[in-house]
């Protein structure tokens, strides 16, 4: 095996081939990034029998051939070269990497030890890049991380037609976001459980292209797995994970059809209130927000521990309303929301809220705003 390849895309494409090899793997080999140089090119790919990510780069290739070697240790080499282009040439059992005056040298692990990397399944249909990692990233927000409840790490990914729905939850809250994809087929419908870390760190990492393929097996070779790919500098980036077993929990239904109480308030004064109030709020212990009369107002603290109250304006439509949330929940969601303005929506003080953009808000262009997510969260008790 002996290749060329510029360093930028090398040090590019091994990090993000690099990123989801475990931290204590279940055998050395699984600690290794497989390098393969054919005529086609360079394709890096790490696999931890749960999550496979490949990259495939330029490259001018002399000699064909494959090799092992330590994933996270190349990682590290490849982001400190210099500015030049990269040489890598197998040597027995060693490979070695020049880049100008820099010289190293690697001891590989046995390739045939390696697993094989799992099929991409066949696509369904493409996203905006953007779009996808932003919705990801609102949904992610209340997954789970408890991992004696898998089912809650992970998001349901709901498909119908054009539409794709994203849902997660960990008991406390819900996030729910809605957005727009081209399916391959007008009435594609399918549903999966993705590891919300996974995905996560899939979406954000794929938006250097326009478009993002989302593959998900319906069933027959594939099934329980679902595949991204989207273009990078230099080639391409796939990548697979299983999905998560067991049966989500129908929370559509937890979202209220109707509400006594909806309160508009700006969200950049409503988060740094919010923060300033917390300061004194002792663990697992609520902020306190009442609305009434145009405004609302927090409190935390009680008793002979320190104490915080700050009142901002806020439009009230309905009963004056006075409940408690987990300030750093409450804060999560407000941060992930677009729209300058917030709606809470609220039946009663003891059930949940619902926050979401406000559907009076717009932006520059004077168009209406996103509302297509949503996020709910349980109140906590107030202490007396």
């Amino acid at each position: 095996m002996k290749f060329r390849v510029d360093r930028d895309v090398l040090a590019d494409a091994v990090a993000w081939a690099a990123r989801s090899l475990p931290v204590r793997p279940s055998v050395p080999v699984l600690s290794g990034l497989l390098i393969e140089a054919s005529d086609d090119g360079l394709v890096l790919s790490s696999f931890d029998y749960e999550t496979s990510a490949r990259a495939t780069v330029s490259a001018e290739v002399s000699d064909e051939g494959k090799a092992l070697v330590s994933g996270r240790l190349l990682s590290d080499i490849c982001r400190s070269l210099p500015a030049k282009p990269v040489e890598m040439v197998l040597e027995g059992a060693r490979v070695s990497l020049t880049c100008g005056s820099a010289r190293f040298s690697l001891q590989t692990m046995p390739v045939e030890d390696y697993p094989s990397l799992p099929e991409m399944p066949a696509a369904t249909g493409t996203v905006s890049s953007d779009v996808f990692a932003h919705a990801v990233a609102q949904a992610v927000t209340a997954a789970g991380r408890d991992d004696m409840l898998p089912v809650l790490t992970g998001v349901r990914i709901e498909i119908s037609g054009s539409t794709m729905s994203m849902l997660a939850t960990d008991r406390f809250r819900l996030s729910h976001r809605e957005l727009e994809w081209q399916p391959n087929s007008p009435d594609e419908s399918a549903a999966a459980l993705v590891p919300a870390r996974v995905l996560g760190d899939t979406a954000r990492s794929l938006t250097a292209g326009s478009e993002v393929m989302i593959a998900l097996a319906a069933g027959g070779t594939g099934e329980g797995l679902i595949g991204f790919e989207g273009s990078a500098p230099g080639g391409t980036r796939r990548t697979t994970t299983r999905l998560l077993d067991g049966e989500f929990p129908k929370v559509r239904s937890l979202f209220p059809h109707e509400h006594q109480t909806t309160a508009t308030v700006d969200k950049v004064a409503l988060i740094e209130s919010l923060k300033r109030v917390a300061l004194v709020a002792e663990r697992n212990t609520a902020v306190q927000l009442a609305f009434s009369d145009g405004t609302l107002t927090l409190d935390a603290g009680s008793g002979d521990e320190a104490q915080a109250s700050e009142s901002i304006e806020a439009t009230i439509e309905g009963d004056d309303i006075t409940t408690g949330f987990n300030p750093q929940y409450l804060l999560d969601g407000l941060q992930v929301i677009d729209e300058a303005v917030v709606d809470l929506a609220f039946t009663v003080a003891t059930k949940p809220v619902v926050i979401s953009g406000s559907m009076g808000d717009s932006d520059d262009t004077g168009a209406a705003s996103d509302t297509g997510f949503r996020y709910l969260l349980m109140p906590r008790r107030l202490l007396s």
